[in-house]
């Protein structure tokens, strides 16, 4: 409990504990006026003070005003016990209330814990100075401690380290990073120092981008926050007329049409039960807690929802659209592959490193990292690299050629086709065909377990858009189980096929795009539902979606819906167990069946009811 909190908590015991004993001591008339006062005024008085101020900013209908007039009606009528429980158990609701907020707000403040307090910067004299990460430029160096947290987006120039991810992606595991990598800001330096040159902008880099996403969700308002909003608006000035007339009119129709005697008493505390049953509280808070605590169960697992509205589209979402590189596929060019070779392996991919050394095409790159041992471009001379082609070089003295089959035409080298689907690198060695290396996009590991669980949790249908070649399209989308492909596309493209999907679903069907690149923001964004990559995602693609997943794992997707779907559930199984109850407890009120105390119980104890069920959505573990 906060400061605030723990002074409630106070003033409620002080309350009931002088309820308690006034109830056993033997007074009546003004005395007990004077001493029951004494503890409605303790628990009471910031609510009267409300109502209060709500009248005179023209603001009359809230929750103050009714129970600032239920309690104080029922004192004036001399029931003082009913008057002072009216208005403790309401605080206990309240305190309810206060403390689920808080509890979902520590989720998200655990979010909040990523955003740096400085930046270390090295003076000329070998020390370290911390300044605002606001005024560090892009391409200054900073220093990076152990247990620090990285302040800013950037590329690991000295050290090596395990980085803890976890308020980011929700992974436990440490990342191993170390010279060339790229790190992002709100990750923690576990071990060793680290100095990063920055790529970015403190208030372009990704831990200020997360912070404005999450500190922005609210002001998204669903399509059931929206209604609660209007229904009370204009249910409590109609609750308080109805129980104005509850008070008036049948007293007088006793008194002039029935010639008996009116009863004012009576009926005006079934007028004060009315308003304390017809209290909107449950519905008014728990609608906004339930979404408020999904977006911060969804964050702490590591999935960024940017307003509650995306959270209840998702929740409809029945159609999924995938782009395939970064998204489905790792991005990254690996050797899969060595076949027909005529010497050993690891020879012949030296030959290939040593060959493209002095290049810094992504495939050379993966050469390069499939033979794992340092390179001396010193053994390297008379390099010739033939665009569109490949490249031919001495190695050691060998003339060693790497290319494609047109390079192998060129050079008179007979070559043997590869049947597998990928980028295909020919070598020949003194003039003889020495086999081909096979380089492909590696599919990420829970790529199959993704599409399986979408379509377990009700999908109907998943198609991948994407301007890579036919072959390699199909061969990734049957490997994964995905419904439908369609490969070759330009960005423009993209958008027509969703325009057309789009066309084609139910009224109330969803259409989710998961997209990573900056070519995928205009499909995020006509999309129903826009759904990024955040760990590696570009910055176009992260501000044009609706949901970022920080960890890149598209088997999050499955948990986003699912927990979309348990905080739709709980708001509607709060929507309808307040208003039936209410509506029960109405009625009786009005017949003079329900007493104050089921009034309590109507107001109170719904509101304590359906506050612990909207909790229940920041458990978002085991979905």
């Amino acid at each position: 409990m906060n400061k605030k909190q723990k002074k409630v908590f106070t003033r409620i015991i002080v309350a009931a504990v002088l309820m308690v004993v006034l109830s056993l001591l033997p007074i009546d008339g003004w005395l007990k006026f004077v001493l029951f006062m004494i503890p409605y005024l303790v628990i009471g008085h910031d609510i009267l003070l409300k109502a209060w101020k709500g009248i005179l900013n023209r603001q009359v209908f809230d929750e103050n005003f009714l129970m600032a007039v239920a309690t104080i009606g029922a004192i004036l009528l001399g029931d003082y016990k009913e008057g002072v429980a009216v208005m403790l158990f309401y605080q206990i609701g309240e305190l309810f209330q206060s403390y689920a907020v808080g509890k979902s707000r520590r989720n998200i403040s655990e979010l909040m814990d990523i955003r740096p307090d400085y930046a270390n910067i090295e003076k000329e004299d070998g020390t370290l100075e911390q300044v605002d990460p606001d005024e560090v430029g892009i391409g200054s160096v900073i220093v990076v401690q152990p247990g620090e947290k990285v302040p800013i987006d950037g590329v690991i120039e000295e050290g090596r380290t395990s980085l803890n991810t976890s308020a980011l992606t929700g992974e436990s595991l440490p990342r191993e990073a170390g010279v060339g990598d790229e790190v992002i800001s709100g990750c923690i330096n576990m071990s060793g120092v680290l100095k990063i040159r920055t790529t970015k902008e403190f208030g372009e880099s990704t831990v200020s981008k997360i912070l404005d996403m999450v500190e922005n969700a609210s002001s998204k308002k669903s399509r059931s926050e929206n209604f609660i909003s209007k229904f009370a608006k204009y249910y409590t000035p109609a609750v308080c007329y109805g129980a104005l007339a509850l008070a008036i009119l049948p007293p007088l129709v006793r008194l002039l049409f029935l010639g008996m005697t009116p009863e004012w008493g009576d009926w005006v505390m079934r007028a004060l039960t009315f308003l304390v049953i017809s209290c909107p509280c449950a519905l008014v808070i728990s609608i906004p807690l339930s979404f408020f605590a999904g977006i911060g169960g969804a964050s702490n697992a590591g999935v960024l929802v940017k307003g509650s509205n995306y959270l209840e589209t998702l929740s409809e979402t029945k159609y999924v659209v995938f782009d395939k590189t970064g998204t489905m596929t790792q991005g990254v060019f690996e050797v899969s592959g060595v076949h027909h070779s005529s010497m050993d392996t690891e020879k012949l991919l030296e030959y290939a490193a040593l060959a493209e050394c002095h290049s810094s095409h992504p495939i050379s790159k993966s050469l390069k990292k499939a033979y794992g041992k340092p390179l001396d471009p010193g053994r390297v001379t008379e390099v010739e690299e033939i665009s569109g082609n490949g490249v031919t070089a001495k190695v050691d003295g060998v003339r060693v050629a790497a290319g494609n089959s047109k390079l192998m035409e060129k050079l008179g080298v007979d070559c043997m086709e590869c049947h597998s689907v990928g980028t295909v690198v020919h070598m020949a060695v003194d003039g003889k065909y020495a086999g081909h290396i096979l380089i492909s996009d590696q599919i990420k590991p829970h790529a199959k377990e993704a599409i399986a669980a979408l379509k377990k949790c009700g999908v109907k249908k998943t198609i991948m858009l994407t301007g890579d070649r036919r072959e390699a399209a199909r061969q990734v989308a049957e490997e994964l189980g995905i419904d439908e492909v369609h490969s070759e596309l330009l960005p423009g493209d993209k958008v027509a096929q969703v325009e057309k999907l789009l066309d084609e679903k139910g009224e109330k069907e969803k259409l989710a795009f998961v997209g990573d690149g900056i070519n995928d923001a205009p499909v995020l964004s006509r999309a129903d539902i826009g759904i990024a990559m955040g760990a590696l995602g570009s910055d176009a693609a992260i501000e044009a979606a609706d949901i970022v997943l920080m960890d890149d794992d598209p088997l999050k997707i499955s948990k986003a819906i699912r927990i979309s779907r348990k905080c739709l559930r709980i708001v509607y199984e709060n929507i309808y167990f307040a208003i039936g109850v209410k509506v029960v407890c109405l009625i009786l009120g009005a017949l003079g069946i329900a007493n104050m105390w089921a009034a309590i119980f109507a107001d109170v104890g719904v509101m304590i009811i359906a506050v612990l069920n909207a909790i229940r959505a920041l458990n978002v573990k085991k979905l």
